[in-house]
């Protein structure tokens, strides 16, 4: 019975500190990639995100470290479900986000709405520049279809996301009457919505086109705003970033589905 309890103590000593362990490294990734996130000066703060994911790992494992994991099992089953919770989440969501991942479209559709990130001085940045250049492809390959550059001024860029969208199109030799301009939205739902002025969404064939991770939404943004015939065309993404940008996008569905834009 002594040898027994003691390598039964043993072995809660090891998972402990195999449990301490995982959680510090954890604590590090989720610390270092939100240092990433922030030098990539995206204009959002969900870098800050990273850095709460970090400081909560390390709680957990002071937890565990003194002890108080095992002495408060509601603690610890509230720690539990809400983990269970937030992975069930992601799984749902990140489910729906893969459903238009590597969409295609249609061809010859009427018009291709393209939705706008960042401008930075130096022009548009990496992000967009995917967007516009898989947009490229699709308008030289559909030489019928118009497009909407889609997107306004934040406050730390120097021009309309829609102005720097048309200046790269053009420079890549798509003709300027093919190119209307909607510069006044600030968000998706603003994206589909004023776009909507320049098409006839019960009767064109639309295709929004975004980042791999973000254009399930702008679709279903569009169904629900009214866009009968919408089609999905999904630009790829910078890998290094899509953790990030996978969380966030789940999030941004949350939000949307509760203002009633989903």
């Amino acid at each position: 019975n002594g040898m027994a309890g003691e390598e039964r103590k043993g072995g809660e000593g090891l998972k402990r500190r195999m449990g301490i362990f995982f959680l510090i490294v954890l604590s590090l990734f989720a610390f270092f990639y939100g240092w990433l996130i922030f030098l990539a000066a995206s204009g959002s703060r969900f870098y800050l995100f990273w850095f709460f994911l970090s400081v909560s790992f390390l709680f957990l494992e002071e937890l565990i470290r003194h002890g108080i994991w095992r002495r408060f099992p509601l603690l610890r089953g509230t720690c539990l479900l809400g983990i269970f919770t937030g992975l069930l989440f992601l799984l749902v969501s990140w489910s729906l986000i893969g459903t238009e991942f590597f969409s295609r479209g249609e061809e010859k559709l009427d018009y291709l709405v393209v939705l706008g990130a960042q401008v930075r001085p130096s022009g548009p940045a990496a992000v967009l520049r995917l967007r516009l250049d898989r947009a490229f492809a699709y308008l030289s390959e559909n030489p019928e279809t118009l497009c909407i550059v889609s997107g306004g001024k934040g406050q730390n860029e120097p021009c309309s996301e829609a102005e720097a969208m048309r200046d790269y199109l053009l420079r890549r030799g798509i003709s300027a009457e093919r190119i209307l301009l909607e510069d006044q939205s600030k968000n998706t739902r603003e994206n589909i919505a004023n776009s909507a002025r320049l098409l006839n969404p019960e009767r064109d064939r639309v295709g929004i086109l975004s980042s791999d991770f973000h254009v399930y939404r702008g679709k279903a943004i569009a169904k629900k705003a009214g866009y009968r015939e919408v089609f999905a065309v999904s630009a790829r993404s910078n890998r290094l970033y899509l953790l990030n940008n996978m969380l966030r996008e789940s999030l941004a569905l949350v939000k949307d589905k509760i203002a009633g834009n989903l």
